[in-house]
């Protein structure tokens, strides 16, 4: 029976993911991330059945190759947080043969995303042969037309004139300049820091205090980059997978259809079922009830139920059986999916048959207490690692007008006695010698989280302008 699937997920830095690793997940492939220097392998996964690089046809033609493509995102993508993809899920019909199922999806994202002006890298997975499904992976920075990246938000700057303020981009300040329109800085009012315009600040001899414009806080967004994160354009795309497929299911002579809306919009009563996912079923097919199939055919007994209430009982008994089960529902989800997850935990552990129920239940209780000791932990170095960002933040905006080559060798000095200080703290915490790997992976996300890779860029930049400028100085930059 064909089913209406399409989940939608954006891939973010700030979420700790790559969309160099989503790349290589969903085309089985292993790819080399050169902004954190990872390399993803994927080339043992099962269940790839088709894949394929789609582009505009003003992008260039070397981002065919994925791993080009996806590390061109990662390069343009400087921010910590920053969102680097667009990620859907979406199922395919079973009732379409294989040849049916990759143009139906190459028709759709053709059609939806290309001819926008997205890239796109999409596979279609099927371990059974009971489950297909497709990964579609879409860049979210507009290309121009010489297949260069645009801008996804431009600083916009809050001015003033007559007692008006308007926000202007750079570009727009220069003519509005013009038209008298004013840039508002800080400067200092005794002990606080007001936004006034310079020609204001003159009049009562206020001193400035600092260089920085007055601007929104995140500026202007993109008109097309706000259209494609806008929930009306997610509203579409989801109208256009069912309207393709039911096209699809025509053509092949099928009688089943699927729909986007919900079962409210649509006005049925009945609940509906929650998506169980190839794990669930993989459970049930080797005998094991998982609970996500469980709750399904819960629901469906209820829906039954449903059915012949209607045609015996008032319709306030109706009604409110309905919003009985589904407040069941609500509450039961969560669980249900928290003991789906514990249940494939357990098997990991591959107890032998005879094993004893008390020992089993005494490792579980350990496991749990073990984590959420870890998960108190995280809490705590989560606030002390923002805090740390924050004062690094400051003390580099406070750094600013220094010598950046002298600041960086200084900075490469002090950092050896740090590292040292920084491993004995590790290895109290972890009361043992921490591990090579466990090192190199926390130096790089040290080096990551503190934007070092655009310092040293920095540093290189001015010592070859220096070279330039003077050729007796030192020809080689000191790391």
């Amino acid at each position: 029976m064909a089913i209406y699937h399409m989940e939608a997920k954006v891939v973010s830095r700030g979420a700790g993911r790559s969309a160099v690793a989503a790349s290589a997940y969903l085309s089985c492939s292993r790819l080399y991330n050169d902004y954190d220097g990872i390399q993803h392998d994927y080339t043992k996964k099962q269940g790839l059945v088709w894949q394929q690089v789609f582009l505009p046809e003003y992008a260039p033609q070397e981002w065919r190759d994925r791993e080009k493509l996806w590390n061109a995102v990662e390069e343009v993508e400087t921010a910590k947080d920053s969102r680097l993809a667009r990620e859907f899920v979406v199922a395919l019909p079973i009732e379409l043969n294989r040849e049916e199922q990759i143009a139906l999806l190459q028709e759709f994202i053709r059609e939806q995303f290309v001819s926008d002006g997205m890239c796109a890298d999409a596979a279609i997975h099927d371990t059974d042969g009971h489950n297909p499904h497709a990964h579609i992976l879409l860049t979210v920075r507009p290309l121009d037309e010489r297949g260069k990246w645009q801008y996804k938000t431009e600083k916009e700057y809050l001015c003033m004139r007559n007692g008006e303020e308007r926000g202007f981009t750079a570009a727009e300040f220069k003519s509005a300049q013009n038209d008298g329109w004013e840039k508002q800085y800080p400067y200092k009012v005794g002990k606080k820091k007001v936004y006034m315009t310079p020609s204001a600040a003159e009049t009562q001899g206020l001193v400035r205090a600092d260089k920085h414009p007055k601007s929104t806080r995140y500026g202007r967004q993109n008109p097309i980059s706000e259209r494609w994160n806008s929930e009306e354009q997610l509203a579409i795309w989801r109208a256009a997978w069912a309207d393709v497929s039911n096209r699809y299911l025509e053509r092949a002579g099928q009688e089943e259809r699927i729909d986007h809306r919900s079962n409210a919009a649509r006005g049925i009563d009945e609940i509906p079922t929650i998506h169980e996912g190839v794990t669930a079923q993989a459970l049930e097919r080797k005998g094991m009830i998982a609970d996500r199939c469980g709750l399904n055919r819960q629901i469906k007994s209820d829906n039954a139920l449903l059915r012949e209430l209607k045609k015996e009982l008032p319709v306030y008994r109706v009604k409110r059986h309905k919003a009985l089960a589904v407040r069941i529902t609500e509450l039961t989800e969560d669980l249900e999916e928290l003991r789906s997850e514990k249940a494939l935990l357990l098997q990991k552990f591959e107890y032998a048959e005879d094993a004893g129920t008390e020992a089993f239940r005494k490792d579980i209780a350990t496991m749990e207490a073990g984590l959420k000791k870890l998960e108190t932990q995280e809490q705590k170095y989560s606030v002390e690692l923002d805090k740390a960002l924050d004062e690094y933040a400051e003390l580099k905006a406070q750094a600013a007008d220094f010598d950046s080559v002298e600041l960086y060798k200084a900075r490469q000095v002090l950092r050896p006695a740090q590292e040292k200080a920084a491993e004995r703290q590790l290895e109290e915490t972890l009361q043992k010698k921490p591990s090579f790997s466990l090192l190199l992976s926390a130096k790089q996300e040290v080096f990551r989280l503190l934007g070092e890779d655009t310092e040293e860029r920095q540093a290189r930049q001015m010592v070859i302008r220096r070279q330039r400028s003077d050729p007796q100085k030192p020809k080689h930059f000191q790391r």
